[in-house]
């Protein structure tokens, strides 16, 4: 039991790093959109609920009596912001964007399911319920990111080739 409790608290204050360097990708990324505003539109609401994620692990290491880690927070955080730098500099950052965000949403999904488990393994029911809702936001992005691509790319060809600027 505590083997699985402290692999829980581990995975926990990962996830948190995690949204936190979910946030400092996306908040430069939808700053910087002015041609998708649907991509926009998407980003901010998944800013809102990315917060929302926050909350609900932070209340799950709070009933743990434990809390997030800030030295993992901040480190990932820089990470995030550092890749989303590394895409202002291509022409195609947009569709770059989609392709990154994409991954992260699959790694974020990947995350919840495993905490699931630890959670379900190690007695962690009170948990449950918040991580499901995390999971399935992830999922949510990841299904409107996966099925707009298409249309993103297509979007993003168009403007290119009528001269427009296409890059967001």
């Amino acid at each position: 039991m505590a083997d699985a409790r402290s692999i829980f608290v581990t995975g926990l204050k990962n996830a948190h790093a995690m949204e936190n360097q979910a946030l400092s990708i996306m908040k430069p990324q939808v700053s910087r959109i002015e041609n998708y505003p649907e991509v926009a539109d998407m980003l901010e609401r998944h800013i809102r609920e990315t917060e929302g994620q926050i909350d609900r692990l932070e209340t799950i290491l709070s009933g743990l009596s434990e809390s997030p880690s800030t030295m993992k927070d901040m480190a990932l955080s820089m990470g995030g912001s550092m890749a989303a730098l590394g895409h202002t500099m291509a022409p195609d950052e947009i569709v770059k964007n989609s392709f990154a965000n994409f991954a992260f949403e699959n790694y974020e999904i990947a995350a919840y399911k495993s905490l699931m488990t630890v959670a379900e393994l190690g007695g962690f029911p009170e948990a449950m319920s918040g991580l499901k809702a995390n999971l399935e936001e992830e999922e949510s992005m990841a299904r409107w990111i996966e099925n707009n691509l298409r249309s993103l790319t297509m979007k993003f060809a168009s403007l290119k080739e009528a001269g427009a600027s296409a890059k967001v």
